[in-house]
């Protein structure tokens, strides 16, 4: 399996000018990696709903792309959003971080633990690209793949879950990120 900080330092390498959208337990280390007015953690999070608020931004500025870090948790609690995903194409990549487990909330396992299939539900909700990771090596071999090209694209990283994990606090206070990532969009 891939530790959530090597699979996030990946993504910091091949991320470029997109909107990177985190939720949950990848929102502080992202924050060490990333530090931009283009990062944005999702916090207070409604679970499950990164997705939709990557794909309006996605839509609203198609040429920079949006991509979404959503946990395993996360995605159960809105498996809809693929089949929306899917026919609202827009240039949004949703890496799917499965650890298994609810990891911020005591680390109880998540439904399906072991035997949710992200990226097949991805395919049968209609999106194209789909891929799936479970070693370090094949993640830095096909990120630049995975995160170029026309979206939406669904990227299931199987990451090694810990426990004792703490909820997530905003890196800053939401209204700064908002007028932060707005100010940076608009100019």
């Amino acid at each position: 399996m891939i530790s959530l900080r090597e699979a996030l330092h990946v993504l910091a390498a091949h991320r470029g000018q997109r909107i990177v959208i985190t939720t949950m337990s990848p929102i502080a280390p992202w924050h060490e990696l990333s530090d931009t007015p283009l990062d944005f953690a999702y916090i207070p999070s409604a679970m499950g709903q990164a997705p939709a608020l990557g794909l309006g931004l996605a839509l609203a500025q198609p040429e920079r792309g949006v991509i979404v870090v959503n946990g395993d948790g996360c995605m159960l609690m809105n498996l809809g959003c693929l089949i929306t995903l899917a026919n609202h194409p827009a240039n949004l990549y949703v890496l799917i971080i499965d650890n298994s487990q609810y990891e911020v909330t005591g680390g109880q396992p998540t439904a399906g633990a072991g035997r949710a299939d992200f990226a097949g539900l991805a395919r049968a909700a209609g999106i194209r690209r789909v891929y799936s990771y479970d070693r370090i090596e094949a993640w830095r071999k096909g990120a630049a793949e995975a995160l170029t090209g026309d979206g939406p694209v669904a990227i299931w990283l199987k990451v090694e879950p810990k426990k004792g994990q703490k909820t997530p606090a905003p890196p800053r206070p939401m209204a700064e990120q908002v007028d932060s990532l707005k100010k940076t969009l608009l100019s």
